[in-house]
């Protein structure tokens, strides 16, 4: 069972930065898929970035594109999100997402396993 765990969360001024982690234990790093998603009160559940394992590629937001970065540790078990020049806008529990193959940033829904989620608040 794939269980995926937040940290790293928590309040931050707009301008700053925050680092996100995620552990996904039971998983392992051939062929899979992890990615950042993040929601706020009454709106859907939208795709932040995304990263292909095994020397694969990330796919990003256009909204953070050139703020934040997705990367993986070694062992392709630990997800990572660095969130520099934060907005307001990026205020919303963040929530890590694992599958094996791929689904897309677009498509959260074909997402298997989740975490908890860790909320990101940017006070302006």
């Amino acid at each position: 069972q794939v269980r995926p765990v937040e940290s790293g969360g928590g309040s931050v001024q707009a301008g700053g930065s925050l680092r996100l982690s995620c552990t996904a234990s039971g998983y392992t790093s051939h062929g899979n898929c992890m990615g950042w998603f993040r929601q706020t009160p009454g709106k859907k559940r939208e795709g932040v970035a995304l990263k292909y394992s095994g020397g694969g590629g990330t796919v990003y937001a256009d909204s953070v594109k050139g703020r934040f970065t997705v990367s993986q540790d070694s062992t392709g078990n630990v997800l990572y999100l660095q969130m520099n020049s934060v907005k307001a806008e990026d205020t919303a529990m963040y929530y890590c997402a694992a599958e094996r193959v791929c689904p897309g940033l677009s498509r959260p829904d074909r997402f298997l396993y989740w975490g908890q989620g860790t909320q990101v608040t940017v006070s302006s």
